[in-house]
Formats: C-alpha cells, structure tokens, sequence
C-alpha cells in the first residue's frame, strides 16, 4: 500500500489532525531554530548575513513592450 494511499485510508478527523500536527512541527521547529543555531555557535555574523541577503534578493527589470498612453486603461 502506497504511503497516499494510506493517508487517504484515514477518517477524515484523523486526517485534520495530521495536517495540525505538521503544522505544529513546522512552526515548533521555526522557533527554535535561531535558539539552536547560537546554541550551536552557528549563527552567522553580519557581514555574512549581508551577503546572503544580496544574493537573495529579487531583482526586478521591465523588458520591452510598449509605452503606456494616457488615453488606456
């Protein structure tokens, strides 16, 4: 039996609160990252963080196309 197969299987109440649970673990584990991660001496420093944060960030640029007139909407 395939692991969808199996969750669908489940009552519909049982499958509601799987879902809550793995929502609760997610959010858990996002709280307790940054703790961990100093814990851990992991965390990185500021220029590292900058750095980081360049390279992610979204850059966003018009290509072609016409000119908007006035008279459009």
């Amino acid at each position: 039996m395939s692991l969808w197969s199996s969750y669908r299987g489940l009552t519909p109440k049982t499958r509601a609160l799987f879902g809550i649970g793995v929502m609760a673990w997610a959010g858990i584990g996002l709280w307790a990252t940054p703790q961990v991660e100093s814990a851990l001496g992991m965390q990185p420093t500021k220029e590292e963080q900058e750095a980081l944060d360049r390279k992610l960030a979204v850059r966003v640029s018009r290509v072609g196309g016409e000119e908007e007139t006035s008279g459009r909407a």
